[in-house]
């Protein structure tokens, strides 16, 4: 694994991206895997191993998350910036087309980027999320994000992200622990806290403010480009309504349940990671 940083302009000017690469960096395949709301690159580490021998594999820390500078105007955490962004990175990297892997607000941006410069994207994995984002997942989200308390020590952090994260599914203690370490970050007074600039929430909440669905499906119709959605068979962002229409509207996406899985596939375990392989390889 490689880290690197790289300058994006954004509105109030030059912020700095994070990212890691896997594979080798010669390989003119590339694989871009973006993460969730509150997340961070370090999510991809299973996966992006499993498919360093086919690609160059590039997990980027959006703007605010991870090893990424935070944004000096907290408005700017929306999704123009994110994709303009990602946009910037595919040009960085020269590659004249990428495959996406999004769990959530990454494939959000994945929808995004496929809308405005369809050519850039081969293939699509949109990990739970659609074109409706339901409400009560919006409320649910925004209960917790901004809001994470301190913590004494890094088994506390992992309590706390072991119950943020759930509805992700079974994990290894291994795996849980994984997610924790590269979601806290130490203070000068010893204590924890999450590694995300809390002003992402602001944008978020306005959206969920108006109590109803986000509706995207103009945009996802207008994408062109061979896709697939993971569903968690529990998700209470995506519902089960809204992954049918997928299947028969715009790129008539390949539907993958998940059973007994909310929002979000954590796309660490062998099979989930082989679902994804599959797909952007060419398989059925």
């Amino acid at each position: 694994m490689r880290e690197r940083i790289l300058s994006c302009e954004g509105p109030q000017g030059a912020h700095k991206m994070a990212y890691v690469e896997w594979g080798p960096e010669e390989n003119s395949r590339v694989l871009v895997c973006v993460h969730g709301l509150t997340r961070n690159c370090r999510d991809f580490d299973f996966l992006a191993q499993a498919m360093a021998d086919q690609y160059r594999v590039v997990c980027p820390d959006v703007a605010g998350r991870g090893r990424s500078e935070w944004l000096a105007d907290g408005a700017d955490y929306d999704f123009p910036v994110y994709a303009a962004d990602m946009h910037a990175l595919i040009r960085h990297l020269g590659a004249r087309q990428v495959d996406w892997v999004g769990t959530s607000m990454g494939g959000l941006i994945g929808m995004l980027v496929a809308n405005q410069t369809p050519e850039l994207i081969g293939r699509m994995v949109l990990n739970d999320v659609g074109p409706v984002i339901a409400a009560p997942s919006l409320q649910r989200i925004s209960k917790y994000t901004g809001n994470a308390p301190l913590f004494d020590d890094i088994a506390a952090a992992e309590r706390y992200i072991r119950l943020v994260s759930a509805p992700s599914g079974k994990l290894t203690d291994a795996q849980w622990r994984h997610l924790t370490i590269h979601e806290i970050r130490q203070r000068p007074d010893g204590k924890y806290e999450v590694n995300y600039d809390p002003a992402i929430a602001d944008s978020f909440r306005k959206a969920a403010a108006g109590g109803g669905n986000i509706d995207l499906w103009p945009i996802y119709e207008a994408m062109t480009c061979p896709t697939m959605v993971i569903h968690g068979s529990f998700s209470d962002l995506l519902t089960s309504e809204t992954v049918q229409q997928m299947a028969l509207r715009g790129p008539r996406a390949k539907v993958v349940e998940i059973p007994g899985v909310g929002h979000a596939p954590a796309l660490m375990d062998d099979a989930q990671i082989a679902i994804v392989r599959n797909f952007l390889l060419g398989g059925d």
